[in-house]
């Protein structure tokens, strides 16, 4: 089966950050059969058996740590259920030209429920639009010089880790991998 996994705060090749040879290497080494990063951010598709994916990711980060430091969080999700999000258009209604970015975050799928949506940030520069299963859509906005922040919004409203992308890597992930 063919899974994604999105760690959080990684541009490869940063300061304690993996090179690309380490995180796919990492993957590899856990046991996937299959890895391959996808653009710098610290996406990665990986081939496992789905009883083991948990496992591999929790020792790839773990082999993260050890190499390069890397103490960031990773968020799985199975990519035929991420073409399915696509397949979904989510974003059908939004006006593309009157946002800055239409993204997913990627939280645990135990973590605490938001609030009722749609929910705004204070400053009006991001707006959650639907949750489900660990993934939130959003929209955000560029206030002045600065584009919102999903994933700095949904930290502070849950009180725990995510990651976010821009809704077109899920796309360009899910035409590449699935």
């Amino acid at each position: 089966m063919r899974f994604a996994v999105f760690l959080r705060n990684v541009n490869l090749g940063r300061p304690r950050c993996p090179s690309k040879a380490q995180f796919e290497q990492a993957f590899l080494d856990a046991g996937a059969t299959q890895a391959s990063s996808f653009l710098v951010n610290g996406t990665l598709a990986f081939d496992a058996p789905a009883a083991r994916a948990r496992t591999i990711v929790r020792s790839a980060t773990a082999r993260l740590h050890e190499v390069c430091g890397l103490v960031e969080p990773a968020f799985l999700r199975r990519v035929d259920a991420l073409a399915a999000l696509v397949q979904s258009d989510p974003f059908a209604a939004v006006d593309r030209a009157a946002v800055y970015e239409c993204c997913v975050t990627f939280t645990a799928t135990d973590a605490p429920e938001l609030p009722p949506l749609p929910l705004s940030s204070r400053r009006g520069d991001v707006r959650l639009l639907a949750a489900a299963g660990g993934n939130v859509l959003s929209v955000c906005y560029k206030l002045g010089n600065t584009p919102g922040s999903p994933n700095a919004f949904i930290e502070k409203t849950l009180a725990a880790d995510a990651s976010t992308r821009a809704w077109n890597t899920i796309v360009r992930l899910v035409a590449k991998y699935a």
